[in-house]
């Protein structure tokens, strides 16, 4: 048996409430700004959301599971890794866009479209894939988990809040523009202290295992980055696309990964250190990532152009 089978994590079931609402929260804030337009205007232009969607959700997931196969690397983080690479973008990227310069509209907009094929993907792909690695495949057996359960789960805290952000968003506009930056700081904020105090909590763990996680996690990390970056240049997406593309794989939502293990594997410690461990590490990248690109402003897209202009209206 693995050593990260017996790893014992502190979490309580008022805690997966609190994770939930978090995680509910950071979808609401994306979707307070978000219009049918959006998803018009994707449908009009899709090649980057075609390229962040083939990343994120068919790359990514099949990478992981090839890359953890191969390695080896024990069950219960091999599956924690495909857990996180079969979970959609998450909210910080838009803010990390942001600040890289890149497409937000572009951003915003796969953050939205992956939020709602996650419902499906999510669960799909994660027992497809843990299925499919030899070495996970007698663990995902042994997990009692219910599809139907999982795909509640994912609808609660992603679809439900998206269709009801952009209900209130379309109802007051002007609250919802008022809002909207406090909404993604607070729920950052809130995300980032849930996490310190459920590190804290389990201190002794993550000193132990730090160096394995940390090395797999970043090697994950930069992997699903590159991904992003090599769809993006495959379609021939502009630069300010394709680094939003980037950011979107290479951000994924942890929130939900850890939800989900809290929900359904709430003994798999090794699966609760990967997400954990995932939570923190993407930010740092993530943001490491953006300074840099904002140090050079690509041209602006005419998807960018646009959605600016129809705001302006």
């Amino acid at each position: 048996m693995s050593e990260f089978a017996q790893v014992d994590v502190a979490f309580s079931e008022q805690s997966l409430f609190v994770l939930n609402a978090i995680l509910a929260g950071m979808i609401f804030g994306v979707s307070l700004k978000l219009t049918t337009a959006d998803f018009v205007r994707v449908i009009r232009q899709p090649r980057a959301p075609i390229a962040g969607l083939l990343a994120q959700f068919v790359v990514l997931p099949a990478a992981t599971c090839v890359f953890t196969a191969l390695l080896g690397v024990q069950p219960e983080l091999a599956l924690g890794m495909i857990l996180v690479a079969s979970c959609p973008g998450g909210s910080f990227s838009n803010v990390m866009t942001f600040l890289a310069k890149a497409s937000v509209p572009v951003s915003v907009s796969m953050t939205a479209i992956s939020s709602l094929a996650a419902i499906v993907m999510t669960p799909l792909n994660f027992t497809l894939y843990g299925w499919l690695n030899p070495h996970t495949r007698p663990l995902l057996r042994e997990i009692s988990l219910d599809p139907l359960e999982l795909l509640a789960l994912v609808g609660l805290v992603l679809v439900l809040p998206l269709i009801l952000g952009m209900a209130i968003g379309r109802r007051h506009p002007a609250l919802a523009e008022r809002a909207d930056k406090p909404m993604r700081i607070i729920t950052l904020l809130v995300f980032l202290l849930f996490v310190a105090i459920a590190f804290s909590q389990n201190f002794d763990n993550f000193v132990q295992y730090a160096g394995v996680i940390l090395v797999l996690v970043a090697a994950h990390n930069i992997g699903a980055l590159a991904i992003g970056n090599l769809c993006g240049r495959l379609l021939k997406l502009p630069l300010a696309e394709r680094r939003a593309v980037t950011l979107e794989v290479g951000i994924q939502n942890t929130a939900l990964g850890l939800s989900i293990i809290f929900t359904f594997f709430p003994q798999a410690g090794g699966m609760m250190l990967i997400a954990g461990f995932w939570s923190f590490w993407h930010l740092i990248a993530g943001l490491t990532l953006a300074l840099i690109w904002s140090r050079h402003s690509p041209p602006s897209t005419s998807l960018t152009t646009t959605t600016e202009s129809a705001h302006e209206r």
